[in-house]
């Protein structure tokens, strides 16, 4: 269970670092922010790979879940930052 969160976060702050360089321009978002963005990404995607579309663990890089979790990181990014910034012009 430990090894699993463990995993997670590490997932998370790859899929963090990944979508704050897939979303274009430049974000003001703290690293704390873009690892909770990244792991809720990582668990977003993983749940979408392995409950939606099937996908099975066979050990390795699981790319599709890793594309997933980058989109929706990504997704979660951009909406974050679209979020902040409307509100900081207010």
């Amino acid at each position: 269970m430990l090894w699993n969160i463990i995993v997670w976060i590490v997932v998370g702050l790859i899929v963090g670092a990944l979508a704050r360089l897939v979303v274009p321009g430049k974000q003001n978002i703290s690293v704390a922010v873009t690892i909770v963005l990244g792991i809720l990404g990582a668990l977003i995607g993983g749940f979408i790979a392995k409950s939606v579309l099937n996908v099975a663990d066979n050990g390795g890089i699981q790319w599709i879940p890793l594309i997933i979790s980058v989109i929706v990181g990504a997704a979660l990014v951009f909406g974050y930052t679209a979020i902040t910034s409307r509100s900081s012009r207010v």
